[in-house]
């Protein structure tokens, strides 16, 4: 059963290399989950102007968010077991420390909350936490918490390198990130990239090379914009 039911991995980076630093796994798969899309534009009038023309700006980063839930009345069972099914429920609140703990809490290693990739279905997200709201829709006589949903919201959190590998840009007014291939000369990328061989040695000096004309396949160049 556990093996249905949405995972979230933590890592201390955003290259989410190893199996992880830690992992949380829903007790309770959503209902349904929200996955946005947004492109930025400019879209700036002149004053006086009677229309005005959109023009691109950006895609933001996507975000993912969903409503989960946290039982301790022992109607919900958390894991597939017998002794699971016969153990005395978790407490909503040792649930939902778990989970901070996983999603929220500020790392000190890194200096700020764990990178996430929350797994479930065909649903691989890489992100960071964004928002957590808990409502608390139950209680024992004495007020303790049996049943509490939180509402959680996640913002797309990848390298610099993937982001590039992923928009494969070919303007001349981006900032490339390209990897020598075989066969690959300086001139020849710059002239891939810009339509001009000629801008070879502003590249050379942008990335503070020593000998333009021995670069070896695998190197990563950074191409700036051209004026």
């Amino acid at each position: 059963m556990s093996k249905d039911l949405m995972v979230i991995m933590a890592y201390s980076d955003n290259q989410y290399s190893g199996s992880g630093i830690s992992q949380c796994t829903v007790q309770i798969n959503p209902a349904s989950y929200k996955h946005d899309h947004t492109v930025n534009y400019n879209n700036s009038l002149a004053q006086g102007a009677p229309g005005t023309t959109l023009k691109f700006k950006g895609v933001a980063p996507e975000k993912v968010s969903f409503d989960i839930y946290f039982d301790a009345t022992g109607a919900v069972s958390s894991g597939a077991s017998l002794s699971s099914l016969l153990s005395t429920p978790v407490a909503v609140s040792d649930q939902i420390e778990t989970f901070k703990n996983v999603c929220f809490t500020y790392n000190g290693d890194i200096h700020e909350p764990n990178y996430l990739i929350i797994s479930w279905g065909t649903l691989v997200f890489k992100c960071k936490l964004t928002s957590l709201n808990i409502s608390y829709t139950l209680f024992k006589d004495d007020g303790t918490p049996l049943r509490a949903k939180i509402s959680v919201s996640f913002e797309e959190a990848i390298d610099a390198d993937l982001i590039a590998k992923e928009a494969n840009n070919q303007s001349p007014d981006l900032t490339h990130l390209i990897e020598v291939k075989d066969g690959d000369t300086l001139p020849l990328i710059c002239y891939r990239i810009y339509g001009d061989s000629s801008y070879y040695l502003e590249v050379a000096a942008y990335n503070d090379m020593i000998d333009f004309r021995d670069i070896k396949p695998g190197t990563k160049l950074y191409l700036p914009p051209i004026k």
